[in-house]
């Protein structure tokens, strides 16, 4: 990597833990239904103004050692953590894709996947913004960005996403459905089903295959080790959303490539 290379990864990663500063603002105040601009940043516990250097992303924790400047309460880990995530995901992103147009749509992508995955923790829904937004914005990207699906046509890109729309969209809503036929219960959330539209609509109708195959597989894991270890029962509710993220972000960085080697590996068909 040259030196102007790694100036501009330097610029993105400082940038994109800029956006998980901001990140955090949004999974507290948006499920409290709060402005996400004003008022400023300040401490929930003594209610006070945070200096400007106190917002510094991860390096003002860092400065702080994790507690509030006035009154010394303690400040969760989670928010340099999230901003180290955003800046890490931003950089993977800008990695794979330097000085690519498919960048901006996928860091708004990736914007979205964090947000959406941090309220989904905590409050087992996924916001429409990240959601209705993404079935929104994806399509408009994919016009205005065709290479997003592999084409140079503008009518093809939008076309392309709409089938991702349409595929991701009708497949989790027809597996919502038969779960609750099956099980007399909700078994998916619907949250779910619109952000595996808005997946299909930036990434397309054959990334859908390998999300949903994925986020079931960690999903699956994840949730029989929190059973096995005893955190939850086995009929309490885990948030499928993060998963489903985990495994976009993964496509992003290069499944496809991985999918087509195990597909093959399935199939006994030779890789080139």
């Amino acid at each position: 990597m040259g030196f102007i290379d790694g100036y501009f990864t330097l610029i993105v990663f400082m940038f994109g833990a800029c956006l998980g500063s901001f990140l955090n603002v949004c999974i507290y105040r948006i499920p409290a239904e709060l402005s996400v601009v004003k008022p400023r940043s300040r401490c929930p516990k003594c209610m006070t103004d945070l200096a400007w250097k106190d917002n510094i992303p991860i390096l003002g924790w860092l400065m702080l050692r994790g507690k509030c400047r006035y009154c010394q309460v303690s400040i969760s880990a989670r928010y340099p953590s999230v901003e180290l995530l955003t800046a890490l995901l931003f950089t993977l992103v800008w990695l794979c894709f330097p000085y690519d147009p498919v960048l901006a749509p996928y860091w708004l992508l990736v914007f979205g996947l964090v947000l959406g995955t941090f309220v989904d923790i905590d409050e087992m829904w996924l916001p429409d913004r990240c959601t209705i937004g993404g079935m929104i914005a994806g399509p408009m990207f994919s016009f205005l960005i065709p290479a997003m699906h592999g084409t140079e046509s503008h009518f093809g890109g939008l076309v392309h996403s709409l089938v991702g729309m349409g595929f991701g969209f009708g497949l989790f809503w027809g597996i919502a459905l038969l779960g609750r036929l099956i099980m007399k219960k909700d078994a998916m959330g619907f949250g779910d089903v619109k952000l595996m539209g808005a997946l299909g609509a930036f990434l397309g109708a054959e990334s859908i295959i390998f999300i949903t195959f994925v986020s079931s597989l960690f999903g699956a894991v994840i949730g029989v080790s929190f059973i096995a270890m005893g955190k939850r029962e086995l009929q309490s509710k885990i948030p499928f959303g993060p998963y489903i993220a985990l495994a976009a972000v993964l496509w992003m960085l290069g499944g496809s490539g991985l999918w087509d080697a195990y597909v093959a590996w399935v199939t006994g068909a030779p890789t080139y």
